[in-house]
């Protein structure tokens, strides 16, 4: 597994950290592994935002604390439960394959009092609603964009009040 770690962080940091992302290898095969990690302070907490793209999905998770030893715990912990809670419904989009890429950065640089604080360009390829109620899932996002399989089409889906979901159609 790859590691890309982003911050002022000092050696024991990253390998506290990396000792801590082995944990998640028993859910993907694949050897060829990168995970995007970025820390960050903020005031007197410090941040860590973990994301690991894969072929079928993207997993990513953030956790604030002021310990960053804490909220490294935390995030690892957030990611597994993730992992855990969805694996079914992965593995069954999957053909019942297992996770086979997964990606790590660690990054400290964050940009103060601007509007637009994250851009982002996304590679939309075709998939059905409910994979795309599992990615937004994984993502912990209110909203998700994607292609429709059936009529390519960009669709954006979204998490109501009630919990239950909505779809905007593009044309």
């Amino acid at each position: 597994m790859q590691y890309i770690i982003r911050g002022n962080n000092t050696d024991s940091i990253k390998e506290y950290i990396e000792s801590k992302l082995e944990k998640l290898n028993k859910y993907f095969s694949a050897d060829n592994l990168t995970a995007t990690v970025v820390t960050k302070k903020e005031g007197r907490n410090q941040k860590i935002e973990v994301t690991i793209p894969t072929n079928s999905f993207t997993l990513r998770n953030e956790c604030v604390n002021e310990d960053l030893y804490a909220a490294i715990d935390n995030v690892v912990d957030k990611l597994e439960r993730q992992v855990r809670k969805n694996k079914d419904k992965i593995n069954k989009k999957n053909n019942k394959k297992i996770i086979e890429d997964f990606d790590y950065i660690l990054e400290d640089e964050f940009q103060d009092e601007e509007k637009i604080v994250k851009r982002k360009k996304l590679e939309l390829k075709p998939i059905d609603e409910e994979e795309a109620i599992i990615e937004m899932e994984m993502l912990g996002h209110s909203f998700f964009v994607y292609k429709d399989v059936d009529t390519n089409e960009i669709c954006i889906l979204y998490k109501r009040k009630s919990g239950n979901y909505g779809i905007i159609e593009t044309r």
